[in-house]
């Protein structure tokens, strides 16, 4: 006689009219097939097959005793083992846990991932980005069609019967594997993939040699100059260095820095920039023989909008000198690294040739300077 399917049992067990006296059920979803134990004193089917007091069930290869299975006609079966099946992908999304599954093919948009009865879907986007960084050269349809017939690690993250819909996510598996590997301040060889307004999106290469997990450069720690378009200084594929400065392990969150790992070359003092040989304190007259500098262009709003931020009292340049060759024509504009002097201190200036020190008297630290001089260049054009 043919073997019996989990699902007719569990179609039959919780659509019963009758009443059993003592019963229990346990599941266990995880990585192997779904099991399922029932153990009842008695239970009257609705279609008055009687089961057996003890019945031992799996999706996998269903083997159950005392049911009369031409009780059932074929189609109703295999509705009732597509039941089931979707019952488990709900479990393995709501446990969190991973689940080996074949690909089946793939189409336009990912991979086809079979589960059990049930045919899932992985977007592209969802896959690991091992399999891009080790052949860069392939497009995306050439390792979907290299894949199929492999098993991959993927976890649910959407089973919905009514609207036939169970998506799957490898980052999401690769997270839970891999996630446990890292901290807030470790370096990693890593590759470049999509570039985007806001930053770039990094892929981490492990100690194995491949790349499991991603997390996002911001441009803001792209470089210590100010970054208009990331695409200028990051392409698609190139090799970086970053640092782990943040981890959001509920959001399986990770924020790189490409930045912090050079030394801060705004942090300078005016006797750094400008050199022995040339001049300092290159002050002019006025008409009344007091020394005046007057504000490279566009330092004057800048100094302006400096003063509507909290905890800024007074800005004030104090001096200037000239360097040997132009570094850049745009204004640039920095902290220095002389040391505080109370609640002062230094800013430098750079345009062309030219470097003004400015004396900043203020309330904040060195990082409360340092956000507040990036809301001001953010406000000024």
């Amino acid at each position: 006689m043919p073997a019996f399917t989990a699902a007719t049992v569990l179609s039959q067990f919780f659509t019963s009219d009758s009443v059993s006296t003592h019963h229990s059920c346990c599941f266990s979803a995880n990585s192997s097939p779904l099991h399922v134990n029932f153990s009842l004193s008695s239970c009257l089917l609705k279609r008055g097959c009687l089961l057996s007091p003890r019945v031992s069930v799996s999706t996998g290869n269903a083997k159950i005793d005392g049911v009369d299975q031409q009780s059932l006609a074929p189609d109703e079966i295999k509705q009732d083992r597509k039941s089931a099946d979707w019952k488990a992908a709900k479990t393995y999304r709501e446990r969190g846990q991973i689940y080996e599954g074949k690909v089946e093919g793939f189409n336009g948009g990912g991979l086809l991932i079979r589960f059990y009865s049930l045919v899932g879907f992985l977007p592209f986007p969802q896959m690991s980005p091992y399999y891009s960084c080790k052949e860069p050269q392939k497009t995306i349809q050439e390792i979907a069609r290299d894949l199929t017939g492999s098993v991959l690690s993927v976890k649910v993250i959407q089973a919905d019967e009514d609207k036939r819909r169970l998506i799957f996510s490898e980052k999401d598996a690769s997270w839970l594997k891999f996630s446990n590997q890292i901290n807030v301040g470790d370096i990693f060889q890593a590759r470049v993939g999509s570039v985007e307004d806001y930053g770039a999106f990094v892929h981490l290469r492990f100690p194995d040699g491949s790349y499991h997990l991603t997390g996002l450069v911001h441009v803001s720690e792209v470089s210590w100059d100010l970054v208009h378009d990331v695409r200028d200084i990051l392409t698609e594929g190139d090799d970086v260095r970053v640092k782990i400065i943040n981890i959001d392990r509920e959001k399986s969150r990770i924020t790189l820095s490409i930045k912090q790992l050079e030394e801060d070359p705004l942090l300078e003092t005016l006797d750094k920039v400008i050199h022995k040989e040339a001049s300092v304190d290159t002050n002019s007259l006025d008409s009344d023989g007091n020394f005046v500098i007057e504000p490279l262009p566009g330092l004057e709003t800048i100094i302006e909008e400096l003063m509507q931020e909290d905890g800024i009292y007074d800005v004030t340049i104090t001096r200037q000198g000239f360097e040997k060759r132009v570094v850049s024509q745009d204004l640039q504009l920095w902290l220095s690294n002389a040391p505080a002097s109370g609640d002062q201190f230094t800013l430098l200036a750079r345009a062309g040739r030219q470097v003004q020190e400015i004396q900043l008297t203020t309330s904040l630290n060195q990082e409360g300077i340092k956000r507040a001089l990036q809301r001001v260049l953010e406000r000024v054009p």
